[in-house]
This record gives structure tokens, C-alpha cells and sequence, in this order.
């Protein structure tokens, strides 16, 4: 299995005149590996996955996969609210050689718990992909309790989550009381380095779409334990926050777009694109933060 810990960004998914510009695509790929980025996150929530046909998302999987010529790992979001499709998308994920799957936890349906378990493991028993649950309640509304997590930790094949509540004690218990090895990485860009102080490998990131060498560098010392971070990190604070002024992935392309390295912010509906005032705040922010 190719390491999954470090600063991974959840990729957006660019867009012109209602196709995937995969130009832009390529130039942001490229940014984020000359920053020294972890790995990438295809398909996401950040990907707006559900606007996204089966056929899209295997050319922005073999666009990225060649863009980045295998010197980080491509995890494929394969999650949905059920556990039949989830299944072959993951097996799809397998075949056309996807290092890892992540898998949201069902949405809308609403499970109890036991159902969740059930879910994970026909997902892991029919694969040899790794998997990595996606604890994201904010979004799905259910959410994968602690005990939850430990229990599957053991699973074979299940082999970490992203972990995206941002409470802190919920993510010491699971690094705590999980198999040895599971990794235990953050969804939450505002308390990834908090995690990382307490065991927490890494961050799935938005905000290291435009923060890429400073999400690096504010990773490496949480992890070594040495406090520089803390002060720079806070310079970044507001600008982090404001890229969830609306949803998430929203903001985020509108500062891609200021900064050139996407053609347009175009969105895909329902998600329309960011609107004033908030441009000329995350403007603003941005140049408060030294990018533009």
C-alpha cells in the first residue's frame, strides 16, 4: 500500500463551457506537485462528484494519473448511499489503477450503525483496493460514531478515515483505541494540525489548493512536534475560514480562478459560482495573505 499520510488536496474538478477543462486541470495538478503536495483525492465532495458522469470521471482519473506520473498515491472517491454502487465503483477505482478508495459514510438514508458496519465490510470484502472511511456528518447528516470506527479499524482491507468532524477528543479516541497502523488523517482544514499534534497523519485538504507549500510545511513541524506553525498558520486563519463563506467547493475555485491557475470559477448546478460581496472579501483576504 503507497503511504496516504501527509497533505493530500481534494481536487476540484475545473470546468468550461460546461465540460471538464482539463487544461486547467493539468496546471493545477502541476502547482500542487511542485509544492511538494502528498497525493490527490479524485472524485471528492470538493470534485462536485455528483454532477460528474461515469465517463468524466475516468478521464479526469487518467488525466491527473498521468499528469502526475506516479510520484504520489491517487485515492478515487467511490462512496454513494448504496452499498451496491459503491461497490462498483470501487472495483472500477481498482481496475483502472487507483491507489486507494474513499468512501463517504450513506447519505440521506440515514443507517444506524450496524448497518454502517455491514456497509463497510461488503465494501472492503470485494476488493483488494485499501479503504479509507469518510466521516463528514455536516454533509451526510449520519456519521460514524467512535465505536463505530474502532470496530472497523480491525476490518480487513479498511485501513484508515478521514476524519472530518474537526473534534479533536473524538479523533484522539480513535487513534487511541484503533488496530495499530490505522491511519487516522483530518477532513477539517480549521484543526488538521491539532490532530497532527495528537497522532493525526495528515489533512484531505481544500485549502491546500492554495496553500499547498504552507499546508506542507505547517504539516512536517505539527508532526515533528515544533510549534512554528502555530504563529503562521494564524496569519491564514481568516482566509482558511472564508473559503467555506458558501459551500464548499464555491469559494475555493473563485480563488483558483484570482490567482490564474483555473480558467473559470464555472460551477456545475445547483452550485452556482461565489457572487459579490463575497469576491471582494476573499480578494481581499487573499491579498492580506500575499497571493494575488
Amino acid at each position: 500500500m503507497k503511504d496516504l499520510s501527509g497533505v493530500l488536496t481534494a481536487l476540484v474538478t475545473p470546468f468550461r463551457d460546461g465540460a471538464v477543462d482539463f487544461d486547467s486541470l493539468k496546471k493545477l495538478v502541476r502547482f500542487q506537485l511542485d509544492n511538494g503536495i502528498s497525493g490527490f483525492v479524485i472524485n471528492g465532495t470538493t470534485a462536485e462528484s455528483p454532477c460528474l458522469s461515469r465517463q468524466e470521471r475516468l478521464d479526469i482519473f487518467a488525466c491527473v494519473r498521468a499528469e502526475s506520473g506516479g510520484r504520489v498515491p491517487l485515492v478515487m472517491g467511490t462512496g454513494s448511499n448504496d452499498t451496491r454502487a459503491t461497490i462498483e465503483a470501487t472495483q472500477q477505482a481498482e481496475a483502472i489503477g487507483a491507489d486507494a478508495a474513499l468512501v463517504v459514510v450513506p447519505y440521506y438514508n440515514k443507517p444506524p450503525q450496524r448497518g454502517l458496519v455491514a456497509h463497510y465490510k461488503a465494501i472492503a470484502a470485494s476488493t483488494s483496493l485499501p479503504i479509507l472511511l469518510y466521516n463528514v456528518p455536516g454533509r451526510t447528516i449520519t456519521r460514524l460514531e467512535p465505536e463505530t470506527m474502532l470496530e472497523l479499524s480491525y476490518v480487513q482491507g479498511i485501513v484508515g478515515v478521514k476524519e472530518a468532524t474537526g473534534d479533536i477528543e473524538l479523533g484522539k479516541k480513535v487513534i487511541a483505541g484503533s488496530k495499530p497502523g490505522f491511519l487516522v488523517t483530518s477532513g477539517d482544514d480549521a484543526t488538521y494540525l491539532d490532530l497532527t499534534t495528537v497522532g493525526g497523519v495528515g489533512v484531505i485538504s481544500v485549502a491546500s489548493h492554495i496553500l499547498p507549500g504552507q499546508f506542507v510545511k505547517w504539516y512536517k513541524d505539527a508532526r515533528a512536534q515544533r510549534g512554528e506553525w502555530k504563529a503562521d498558520f494564524a496569519k491564514y486563519k481568516d482566509l482558511i475560514d472564508y473559503l467555506y463563506v458558501e459551500a464548499n467547493p464555491i469559494p475555493v475555485k473563485t480563488a483558483l480562478y484570482l490567482m490564474g491557475i483555473i480558467a473559470t470559477p464555472d460551477m456545475r448546478l445547483p452550485l452556482v459560482p461565489l457572487q459579490e460581496p463575497h469576491i471582494t472579501q476573499l480578494r481581499h483576504k487573499m491579498q492580506s495573505a500575499g497571493l494575488l
